[in-house]
């Protein structure tokens, strides 16, 4: 028993040091998410209250900005699995990531004091440079974990360390930036907003450059040089794909209404703007907990992703429907049964991950081919769909319902029922269709045969020193 865990441990540090786990773990969801962080959950109130738009204006610069966030997903998805560089295929986009992500999210903060027409086009400029760099190196960071490890629970225990960094950022961004912000502001600044993205910027710097440092590109096939959008037609023309799109679509959602709508609905459906550090605090605090110490539980008694996601996001849909005729209530019970919700429901934005892989594995089956980037941009596309609805839909919904920036405790009735529908209700539908994806995915019937294709898989080390065996006996036949 000992000897077969040192030998697993062995294959684990080969296909991955610890240094690449971590630096895996801590680029996207490190530093960067942070910043995804504050903006899910303060810059659409920044635009509505700071810079004084309208919520269907703000509401559109969203959507122009998601939406094309969205469509240049699978277009980098083919950039990147046809990158052909001595660095790799997935490495080189690590170097420049953490530049740009800095650059554009101090730009996104700045009051360019153009008029409302001229705020308007650099809002939305600089948002969709943000998301366009997000893009650029999300693609890479989720298509190299397959590349370089091949051991199906060695890439599991690293997607779990990133789901546990990503709840500790999500932490940060959401529950601290009012005490970060005052704090920058007390120091002199202007905007606080603008050294809080410098500091989170310069930890992406340490983490995307580790992870270019200790990544090492091995299980990859060579990719077809047919039209581009063939290889995504490969991929698409699966049906075995179709549910986890949609699986990943409603994640995204579920998982962004569960932060985006928090600050709009202590300020404006409780009527308590004080309330707002203490309310996402308790929310951040229960991703921590769902990601770090449920998460790994489920998995261990469900045994697989799909279990897991089935059962905590039923259990998340009970929470939510008794917070929706009972939210208001009474505070300590609205911040109770939030804790007990987000527990069960931020997982799914970590588990919908394990599909990723189990999607590259699928079409490496049936295909042969390494569709990394291709598979990770749609994943990376319906993510951005979700997020799109979200976002645009939060304030579309808002501006429709007759919602009055800074009118706390002077909203409308129409506009009251919609906070609370988008807080707990939305959730719920979400939850649902995710379930039933869950319950009718395909895959399951397939993993025995992708479990031994991994087994028979060779590295390009491997390839490479069978090409010279190859070659030595050759050259002793011509001598003979």
């Amino acid at each position: 028993m000992a000897t077969n865990t040192a030998n697993t441990t062995a294959v684990q540090e080969k296909e991955g040091s610890t240094a690449f786990a971590w630096f895996h773990a801590t680029s996207v969801n490190g530093g960067a998410m942070a910043i995804a962080a504050v903006i899910a959950s303060y810059f659409s109130v920044h635009m509505t209250d700071d810079l004084h738009m309208a919520a269907g204006a703000a509401s559109l610069i969203m959507f122009i900005a998601s939406l094309w966030d969205a469509i240049n997903d699978p277009m980098m998805g083919v950039i990147a699995d046809r990158t052909h560089t001595k660095l790799g295929r997935y490495r080189p986009y690590f170097l420049f990531a953490p530049v740009l992500l800095t650059l554009f999210a101090v730009l996104i903060w700045i009051n360019p004091g153009l008029g409302s027409t001229g705020t308007f086009v650099y809002v939305l400029l600089t948002y969709i440079g943000y998301g366009m760099t997000v893009t650029m190196y999300t693609m890479p960071q989720m298509a190299v974990l397959p590349a370089v490890v091949r051991d199906t629970q060695r890439r599991n225990t690293i997607i779990g360390m990133g789901a546990g960094v990503c709840a500790a950022a999500f932490t940060i961004g959401n529950t601290f930036t009012p005490q970060i912000t005052a704090f920058f502001t007390g120091l002199g600044f202007a905007n606080p907003y603008i050294p809080y993205m410098l500091i989170l910027g310069g930890l992406s710097f340490i983490s995307f450059w580790g992870l270019f440092a200790t990544s090492k590109e091995k299980y990859l096939t060579p990719v077809s040089k047919d039209n581009p959008m063939k290889l995504i037609g490969t991929v698409l023309k699966h049906k075995e794909v179709w549910p986890n799109i949609v699986a990943w679509i409603m994640a995204s959602m579920g998982y962004g209404m569960m932060f985006s709508t928090s600050v709009y609905h202590c300020m404006y459906y409780l009527a308590r703007p004080d309330l707002i550090s203490i309310y996402m605090g308790v929310i951040s605090i229960a991703a921590l907990v769902s990601m770090v110490v449920l998460m790994p539980v489920f998995l261990r008694v469900f045994k697989t992703g799909q279990k897991a996601l089935l059962i905590s996001q039923a259990l998340s849909i009970a929470c939510y429907i008794i917070l929706f005729f009972t939210g208001k209530s009474n505070f300590i019970w609205l911040c109770v049964m939030t804790f007990i919700s987000v527990c069960f429901a931020a997982m799914q934005n970590a588990l919908v991950n394990v599909l990723v892989n189990d999607c590259i594995d699928f079409v490496m089956l049936k295909d042969g081919i390494s569709a990394n980037g291709v598979i990770s941009s749609i994943k990376g596309f319906a993510q951005k769909c979700g997020n799109t609805v979200v976002t645009s839909g939060i304030l579309a919904a808002l501006g429709a319902a007759g919602y009055v920036a800074g009118a706390v405790g002077q909203q409308n009735a129409a506009t009251m029922f919609t906070l609370n529908f988008l807080k707990f209700g939305a959730p719920c539908i979400t939850g649902v269709v995710l379930i039933l994806c869950v319950v009718f995915n395909p895959f399951q019937k397939y993993y025995g045969q992708i479990e031994e294709m991994k087994k028979n898989m060779k590295s390009i080390d491997e390839l490479e020193e069978e090409e010279k065996e190859s070659d030595k006996e050759k050259e002793g036949e011509d001598l003979l």
